[in-house]
């Protein structure tokens, strides 16, 4: 039986002491608490508790900055790891619409921008992932750190899973059938950013987030940054809404409300969401009104998140332009 208290329960403690008592943690402390968990310092009980606490309190900018922190200090990057232009999470699965999003950053690895993309495989019924969707453009996912970085060095993209990026991450998003809720953890996994990339995307399904995921990517230095509600939950712009981006430019949060691409108010679900369709939209063998809206725009918000536009108009412009001169013959990467 253990008498004294487990190193890992003060930050338990610190979470849990009622509606007056508990606090958030700091940087410092989440850095020094998820560092435990990844080195596999806690007990089942220990993380479960951890967790939810977090879920219930809801977890703070601070947090999520200290978390990736940790995790970042433990990846072992290839030293012939090329520099990477832009960091695009991909961890929420498709369910009523294509992943229309996958072509847009083919697109932007066309034009000669370096772009790498982690994210989650099949943990939810009835979406579609980014993996099954890569696969079926006869795109490789990367199975380590090492092949993302020939990817990337070779084609400009990479697509590299959660479960080889860090395991331990993985099995706590595994865990949330378990649990019954979402937790932290699918939040700071889309920030992670291993790579270093000077500019990194966001999307996200509840607007509550979006902050949360900017001030974050504030506290971490992250150079530009770009939060919008997307598609499911994915970097995916709904072309038929309005779209607010909270972005991070050198330190500095700016606000930008994108007007609709369409004039239809609603996208009916694409009932069949078939895969194929994705190829055959590239090589223009197909139209797809939709479809290529939702490219051209999260294509702009990346060329804003780069600093290659001023302003939606000209992000958009400048969008279109890519997206009519690219490659037919194949998805960019599909050498």
């Amino acid at each position: 039986m253990m008498r004294d208290p487990h190193p890992f329960a003060r930050f338990i403690n610190i979470l849990g002491r009622g509606k007056t008592l508990t606090r958030s943690l700091t940087v410092e402390e989440a850095e020094e608490a998820m560092a435990m968990i990844l080195d596999g310092r806690t007990l089942p009980e220990q993380l479960g508790a951890f967790l939810m606490l977090l879920r219930v309190k809801e977890e703070s900018p601070e947090e999520i900055a200290g978390f990736v922190r940790a995790v970042r200090s433990r990846l072992r990057l290839p030293a012939s790891a090329p520099s990477v232009d832009l960091d695009w999470s991909s961890y929420a699965g498709k369910g009523r619409q294509l992943p229309w999003f996958i072509l847009s950053a083919l697109v932007l690895a066309e034009s000669g921008r370096r772009v790498f993309m982690h994210g989650a495989e099949a943990h939810t019924e009835g979406r579609v992932y980014t993996g099954t969707a890569l696969r079926a453009l006869g795109i490789p996912v990367a199975k380590n750190l090492e092949e993302a970085a020939e990817a990337m060095a070779r084609d400009n993209f990479a697509y590299l899973p959660i479960d080889a990026l860090c395991p331990p991450i993985a099995d706590m998003l595994g865990l949330r059938p378990i649990l019954g809720l979402r937790s932290p953890v699918h939040t700071f996994a889309r920030m992670l950013n291993p790579f270093g990339a000077p500019a990194m995307l966001q999307g996200v399904f509840h607007p509550g987030y979006m902050r949360l995921h900017r001030d974050a990517g504030l506290i971490l230095g992250q150079r530009r940054l770009s939060v919008f509600r997307g598609e499911g939950g994915e970097i995916e712009r709904r072309p038929a809404k309005p779209c607010d981006v909270m972005l991070a430019v050198d330190g500095a949060p700016v606000n930008e409300r994108w007007p609709p691409m369409m004039d239809e108010p609603r996208q009916a679900p694409d009932e069949s969401m078939d895969l194929s369709r994705l190829a055959a939209v590239w090589r223009g063998d197909v139209g797809d009104e939709y479809g290529e809206a939702a490219i051209v725009g999260t294509l702009a918000i990346a060329l804003r998140t780069l600093g290659d536009a001023n302003d939606a108009r000209d992000a958009e412009a400048k969008a279109r332009k890519l997206w009519d001169a690219r490659a037919r013959k194949r998805p960019a990467a599909a050498a």
